[in-house]
């Protein structure tokens, strides 16, 4: 397909297309309200212990990855629908069940292992919904809507990261965790709710499932990648991007919030934003650039080719990440002239959201007309071990990091990666082909 300056007629007309937005719309707000919270609660229960922290990050990716699996063996079989609302009333009855086990157990130790227990079955169940919503596009609206879909997806979650995160900071500050809780577990209710009325065609195999067959399939999907080698060469790349960005947001926002911001005498607004606060405004400058960018995308051409653009871009994103280590060396480490930081970090988080939405939507939407719709969920889950295969990893050693040499340390580690990593991609001719 070549581009066209000729927009396709808008996805919001297709009812299932709604159903599926409303429904990620009201989950992701709970997901949004949720991490949050948990992130700053593990610190604020275990005093700043940035291992523990990062034990829970990995705990929960590695719970992620190993049920991704299964989850796209399942997508490919089942209807994605079913799954995904399926998945979302047992995440909303399991947080529903820890807000009460929070408010009956008070001990710190106790809490954290139902954090703990939460977190990993949590990401269990995405590990299964997640393939099954990652192929449920191709099913439900045009290929010439792909890009617009993605776009318009994008813009949601940008969105939502903008006032959700002031929410989840407001709502942190003036309410019980377990009452928090509570809020999100009936997002997940509210969304599996939506998702029931989703309708497709869908031809249910007669096939009897069973552990043969389902390493059978995980063994097909595992062949039929093989064979795409753009889509290889840009999985390999993202893996080690994963790597080293996921510990900047999160491993370091936190610990530098609670460890750097709070113990300032002073900071910029510091009679109006707590330091919770603060770390809001950093995901909301992420959220209205990334907003912005899908903007930008869903208002053009969808392209046959994107991998040129792509390592460009990503070159951009390790140079904006170079300077963000260069102020946190020379504005909180050397000088302690902390809001000259926060002022250099909104500023990185607004470029970083604009660029992602400018990477994410093409590769996503690249991945959706390459692969074929019958075997998008076992390659999603794939595609899903793969990028995020170490992301369990990198968070331990994060925390490690954090822990014993401090966050100038982290960001230098991350960033040297980075930068390798994008300026790699400049010359792979796999990509350029994507």
């Amino acid at each position: 397909m070549t581009p066209t300056n000729q927009q396709p007629a808008n996805v919001f007309q297709n009812r299932n297309f709604v159903l599926v937005f409303l429904g990620a719309l009201v989950s992701e707000l709970g997901a949004i309200l949720y991490s949050f919270a948990v992130s700053f609660y593990i610190l604020e229960i275990t005093h700043n212990n940035a291992f523990l922290q990062g034990l829970y990050l990995a705990l929960c990716g590695i719970a992620l990855l190993v049920f991704t699996p299964l989850g796209g063996v399942l997508g490919d079989r089942f209807s994605k629908a079913k799954i995904m609302y399926i998945c979302d009333f047992l995440k909303g009855a399991m947080i529903l069940l820890a807000s009460v086990l929070l408010l009956l157990f008070k001990e710190a130790d106790i809490q954290l292992i139902i954090l703990f227990v939460l977190g990993t079955i949590g990401n269990m169940i995405s590990g299964i919904f997640n393939p099954a919503s990652g192929a449920l596009f191709p099913h439900i609206i045009q290929e010439e809507q792909l890009q617009q879909a993605n776009a318009y997806f994008t813009m949601k979650s940008s969105l939502e990261s903008i006032l959700g995160i002031v929410l989840a900071g407001i709502l942190y500050a003036v309410m019980p965790v377990h009452l928090l809780f509570l809020l999100v577990g009936f997002c997940f209710i509210a969304s599996g709710i939506s998702e029931t009325m989703i309708r497709y065609e869908f031809h249910p195999t007669d096939e009897k499932l069973t552990v043969h067959l389902a390493l059978q399939d995980m063994k097909d999907g595992l062949s039929y990648l093989s064979t795409k080698k753009a889509i290889l060469a840009l999985l390999a790349a993202v893996l080690f991007i994963n790597f080293f960005f996921a510990p900047v947001t999160g491993n370091f926002l936190p610990f530098f919030v609670k460890t750097d911001l709070s113990a300032a005498s002073s900071y910029l607004l510091d009679t109006i934003l707590t330091p919770e606060l603060w770390s809001s405004v950093f995901s909301v400058c992420i959220g209205i650039s990334s907003l912005l960018g899908a903007a930008f995308m869903s208002r053009q051409p969808q392209s046959e080719h994107c991998g040129r653009r792509v390592s460009c871009l990503l070159c951009v994103l390790a140079a904006i990440m170079i300077a963000g280590t260069a102020g946190y060396l020379l504005f909180v480490e050397r000088t302690a002239q902390i809001n000259y930081f926060l002022i250099t970090l909104i500023l990185v988080c607004l470029m970083i959201g604009f660029l992602l939405s400018c990477v994410n939507i093409p590769i996503n939407t690249a991945v959706m007309r390459i692969i074929d719709k019958d075997k998008l969920s076992k390659v999603n889950s794939l595609i899903s071990i793969g990028s995020q295969g170490m992301i369990p990893l990198a968070s331990v050693l994060a925390g490690m990091i954090l822990k014993s040499f401090g966050c100038t340390a982290l960001l230098t580690f991350c960033t040297l990666g980075l930068t390798v990593t994008a300026a790699s991609l400049l010359f792979s001719r796999s990509i350029q082909d994507l």
